[in-house]
């Protein structure tokens, strides 16, 4: 590797990684009373694929532990926005469904946020958005195949 590319490639990173802290935390702000950027994204991911998962399942998602997954869900559980179930087929598994409650906070939180990520996009402008979702796609790509 020539020093100008890791250069560029810790300026990468860098810029990255700062950005996702100040973007996490601005969320936090904004995102309803209690509930974590964590609880947010499981909740989305819930809308979005519109079915039951196994914790193991959104662990694999989200790429965190089990045991990581396990603490989000009894929280999100506890405030009444998933119901857990045991599998029917293997009693081993749960399955994991998102209530009626949890759509309605995430979709708070949907309104919650989208002044915030609208008005970034805006400053940047779409065209520059549009142009550098493909590499910070194929960036979280080849991180996962490893």
């Amino acid at each position: 590797m020539t020093d100008e590319t890791n250069a560029l490639a810790v300026a990468l990173f860098s810029e990255i990684l700062t950005a996702d802290q100040l973007l996490r935390n601005r969320l936090s702000r904004v995102l309803p009373k209690g509930m974590e950027i964590s609880h947010f994204s499981v909740l989305n991911h819930l809308v979005f694929v519109g079915g039951e998962r196994t914790p193991a399942q959104l662990a694999r998602t989200f790429h965190v532990t089990r045991g990581a997954m396990t603490n989000t869900l009894a929280k999100l559980e506890w405030a009444g926005y998933i119901h857990i179930r045991p599998d029917w087929d293997d009693a081993r598994r749960k399955m994991v469904a998102i209530s009626p409650a949890g759509r309605r906070a995430r979709d708070q939180a949907i309104s919650a946020i989208a002044p915030l990520i609208n008005r970034v996009v805006g400053e940047l402008g779409l065209e520059r958005v549009r142009a550098t979702l493909p590499v910070l796609r194929d960036l979280r790509m080849k991180l996962e195949e490893e």
